[in-house]
């Protein structure tokens, strides 16, 4: 079991510039994978889930921002963890299963058994090691990691039908119309390495059909046109409907949390998640204070070292606190995410918000919102070097870079 016919490579699509664009203004200043929930990198979690993998020969990210904006995050990370992890650029966007066949040689370097393939913005406990014994058992080139969702939001993503005895994919569908299942896909997925000629397989099919379109009538065959070039492979469409039903690919189903990050609000929601994981993964990670000698923390809270916390402030729940931050006397924090050398002086007040760098929550100021992490402005936003002057309400807004506000704003969009 320990040899190397049992090796192990992880592969992380972390995604592009074009492709973080909800997530703006915070993408504006940091790669989205770099963006910090519960005061680690959003791609820290899947990578650090990964080290847990038996065998893991290697972790590559896979992506096309440029490779300057990930270098130093890539040598800190692998350093610390003590596994290489190694940033792969792709020269254009090949689809996620394109992505993955684009760098097959690399990934086959260290002749791994097994290929666990995330997806960056995805946020849940990762049962990785779980997912390879299911794997192992089953027999199959792939397994998917499924959880059951409501009714109403399954039609959202990937939908799936899995034999309730064996776990075989039986069918998939990815948003589909009507309803299929209320199991949907996770987006983390382990392969053999046979997953490739499936991916050259699909490939080869694209390029046959766009020759016989260029010696063929456009209008002929103008309903089979596909807006894709034949090396863009997506996994969910052109590998996983194909296979299903054919004893190949297999479900794990997970009953933790498990959520998309394609927002902001759902950026503050993930931090929350995975503060409440911190109790129980890494507690060293969670604050704590009493507010005799430190600030007062409630619930599930994380405090960089470097931040300065006044011990009259109180902190919590769900809140995330970055390097040398300053919170001041009487200050009152809930379920928010301040980032790197913000500060909120005296008497501020920050609820369900998103406070971005060198900005600055002047006395008796508070920056809230009701919280509701899919509304557009259910939770507050501030870009970076946003100045909010003393007793100033911001309320269910989103305030875009280098503003300073002195009046009170609700509900309102300031570019």
């Amino acid at each position: 079991m320990g040899g190397s016919e049992e090796r192990v490579v992880a592969v992380i699509m972390v995604g592009g510039p074009t492709k973080g664009t909800r997530f703006r203004p915070l993408s504006l200043n940091i790669p989205k994978p770099l963006f910090p929930l519960a005061g680690q990198p959003m791609v820290h979690h899947p990578i650090s889930a990964c080290k847990r993998i038996p065998n893991l020969a290697q972790i590559y990210l896979v992506g096309f921002y440029e490779e300057r904006e990930f270098a130093l995050y890539v040598s800190a990370i692998s350093n610390e963890l003590r596994v290489p992890v190694r940033y792969l650029r792709e020269d254009k966007p090949h689809g996620s299963a394109g992505g993955l066949y684009n760098f097959r040689d690399l990934i086959m370097e260290d002749n791994p058994a097994h290929i666990f393939l995330l997806n960056c913005d995805v946020c849940c406990s990762f049962p990785l090691p779980e997912m390879l014994e299911a794997h192992k058992r089953y027999g199959g080139i792939g397994t998917l990691l499924v959880i059951k969702v409501s009714v109403e939001s399954a039609s959202q993503f990937g939908e799936l039908v899995a034999d309730p005895v064996t776990k075989e994919l039986l069918h998939y569908t990815e948003k589909p119309e009507t309803f299929v299942s209320d199991l949907i896909n996770c987006g983390v997925y382990v392969f053999t390495p046979e997953i490739f000629t499936a991916i050259q397989g699909v490939s080869t099919q694209l390029k046959d059909r766009a020759n016989l379109r260029r010696v063929s009538s456009f209008e002929a065959l103008q309903s089979a046109t596909r807006s894709f070039p034949s090396d863009f492979v997506r996994l969910d469409q052109d590998i996983l409907s194909p296979l299903a039903g054919k004893k190949q690919l297999y479900t794990y189903e997970t009953r933790d949390f498990w959520e998309q990050i394609k927002t902001p609000g759902m950026s503050l929601k993930c931090s929350a998640l995975y503060l409440a994981q911190f109790r129980f993964t890494s507690p060293h990670l969670l604050a704590s204070g009493d507010g005799s000698k430190s600030a007062t923390i409630v619930g599930d809270v994380y405090i960089h070292r470097s931040a300065k916390i006044h011990s009259t402030a109180k902190i919590g729940p769900n809140v995330s606190i970055s390097a040398n931050a300053r919170i001041g006397p009487g200050a009152r924090l809930i379920s928010c995410i301040i980032l790197d050398d913000v500060e909120v002086m005296e008497n501020g007040v920050v609820i369900n918000a998103i406070v971005g760098w060198k900005s600055s929550i002047g006395k008796w100021s508070r920056v809230q919102a009701e919280g509701a992490y899919n509304a557009k402005l259910g939770i507050t936003i501030l870009g970076e070097a946003v100045t909010v002057e003393d007793e100033v309400v911001v309320v269910n807004s989103i305030v875009l870079p280098h503003k300073t506000l002195n009046v009170s704003v609700q509900e309102e969009i300031i570019l």
